[in-house]
């Protein structure tokens, strides 16, 4: 069977036309063959979100958006998508708007809720909830540090200030003049240093003569403190002791007048005999000096010794 020109040409146009139709709702989201039910949402911002973007659940492309408008008190925005009519999750599934991608813009995750209520059904309006994004997370993080940022950069231009208003001309050439002294103070410890260098080098032989007697010195001194350990110490301390305590009992003794000492200290009779046989002795002694012939004859012939007379 042979078509015409004019036959072909029209089963071609009408042919791209429904084409584009099915592209067409393809790409708003919508089908013309598959049987799905439209629900509904609300948000209060849908910045990022487009007509025919996914709606998932668990990962699973489930859906599309097919339009988005405010609600009929205009304040919300109302997002309207179409689903698959053989999910049997309930109406109380939350519709939450989360971020696709960097550059992939925003979708809509179905959190499903198998519980007894109700099934979802065409028309419903399931609660939403919006899920911060990459964006909205690094702007949390950043916002304390950035507050922290403002308050150390403020504090530091405090600092400095307070800084150039104590380092002012006056104060920086006091500063100068303190580090030149610093500096003069370390050449003169590093001048001491080679000073003592030189004359540690110069008397080395002498401290480790120096050294070697100390050492024969400790030396000794070890061998007397082991003599001294081994001397009777104890015994000698006793003896001292019963020595301290026999003239105890010999100074009690002439304190009481007992034997020739305790006498001789303690009886007054003897004391005023010894003290007169001191004084004639003593006036004796004076008239030996006074009259020595008296006493003495010296003869060089061999004179008869004649009685000396009284005066």
């Amino acid at each position: 069977m042979n078509f015409s020109k004019e036959i072909k040409t029209a089963l071609l146009i009408l042919s791209g036309i429904v084409i584009f139709i099915f592209g067409f709702n393809y790409l708003k989201g919508s089908s013309l063959l598959d049987n799905e039910i439209n629900v509904h949402t609300l948000y209060a911002d849908v910045e990022g979100l487009v007509v025919g973007a996914n709606v998932t659940i668990n990962g699973l492309n489930v859906g599309k958006i097919k339009k988005i408008d405010f609600d009929e008190n205009f304040e919300k925005i109302k997002v309207s998508f179409s689903l698959r009519n053989d999910l049997t999750f309930s109406n109380q599934s939350i519709a939450q708007l989360y971020e696709a991608g960097l550059i992939g813009g925003k979708a809509i995750a179905i959190l499903p809720d198998y519980s007894a209520a109700r099934p979802v059904q065409d028309d419903d309006v399931l609660p939403s909830t919006i899920k911060p994004g990459l964006t909205e997370l690094v702007n949390q993080q950043i916002a304390p540090l950035q507050n922290k940022l403002e308050g150390l950069l403020t504090s530091a231009d405090s600092l400095f200030a307070g800084v150039s208003n104590v380092l002012n001309y006056n104060t920086q050439n006091n500063l100068k003049l303190a580090l030149e002294g610093v500096t003069q103070s370390i050449d003169n410890v590093n001048k001491l240093s080679n000073s003592l260098s030189r004359v540690i080098n110069s008397n080395e032989k002498v401290f480790n003569s120096t050294l070697s007697h100390l050492e024969h010195t400790t030396y000794n001194l070890a061998i007397l403190s082991d003599s001294l350990k081994q001397m009777p110490l104890a015994s000698t301390l006793q003896h001292l002791e019963k020595t301290t305590a026999q003239i105890q009992q010999l100074v009690e003794k002439m304190e009481k007048g007992e034997g020739s000492l305790g006498k001789i200290l303690n009886e007054e009779t003897l004391y005023n005999k010894l003290l007169y046989s001191a004084e004639a002795l003593e006036a004796l002694l004076v008239d030996l000096k006074s009259h020595p012939k008296r006493y003495v004859h010296f003869s060089i012939f061999g004179k008869k010794e004649t009685t000396p007379t009284k005066d």
